[in-house]
């Protein structure tokens, strides 16, 4: 029986994963670090909400695998540094938390397109975290890369809505793309099924791979 701690489980994948743990006889108990409480009460799970740049764990069970599914967007953030706050210093705070008190095991999403020379600041910062996290020193680490998500998030991002469209009026055509659209639980199952068989070392998990992990 497992200990998970899961970051961002108001997200529209997170909010996926942490049912699926909560409904997963191989752990025992889930703890859930947000800057906001969730509407989720059950005795399996410990809310603890936080602010990242202070991240304080002293006191909360040991992780054997933690789940990081924390981002934003610049529009929402408001600024390219409250962005890179989020995406970066959130992330590897939490990375780091989580390493401190023993999880050896970690997974995070990020974004198809990560690259560290992208003309996009998304793309780099995603980059630039992925490769920060590979220093943090754990024996697994899952670097989730899934394209556009599709799924019911609680804000309104109206680009998203418009490629989320297009991209099902078009359907077939992108199907054999590695940038194919893929559901939020799609993404949740196949963090799952990662964190029961892990690999060692670090290994990036493209979309098209989720899809499979996934069942999608």
């Amino acid at each position: 029986m497992k200990t998970a701690w899961i970051a961002g489980a108001s997200g529209l994948v997170g909010s996926k994963l942490l049912a699926l743990l909560l409904t997963d006889p191989g752990y025992s108990a889930v703890v859930s670090l947000g800057r906001r409480p969730i509407d989720v009460t059950t005795a399996k799970l410990t809310q603890c909400t936080v602010d990242f740049a202070a991240l304080d764990v002293a006191g909360l069970p040991a992780p054997d695998v933690a789940f990081c599914a924390l981002g934003t967007t610049i529009a929402r953030a408001g600024s390219a540094e409250a962005f890179r706050a989020v995406d970066h210093g959130a992330v590897m705070a939490f990375a780091r938390a989580a390493f401190a008190r023993g999880a050896r095991h970690f997974e995070v999403v990020t974004a198809h397109g990560a690259e560290a020379k992208s003309m996009v600041l998304y793309n780099r910062v995603k980059a630039e975290v992925e490769a920060d996290l590979r220093t943090v020193g754990f024996t697994s680490l899952a670097i989730a890369r899934p394209s556009l998500l599709l799924g019911d998030r609680a804000e309104s991002r109206p680009g998203e809505r418009v490629a989320i469209v297009a991209s099902r009026l078009l359907g077939g055509l992108l199907r054999p793309f590695e940038a194919r659209p893929i559901e939020a639980e799609v993404v949740a199952r196949a963090l799952l099924a990662i964190a029961h068989d892990p690999s060692g070392g670090a290994v990036v998990y493209p979309s098209s791979r989720l899809q499979t992990l996934g069942g999608g």
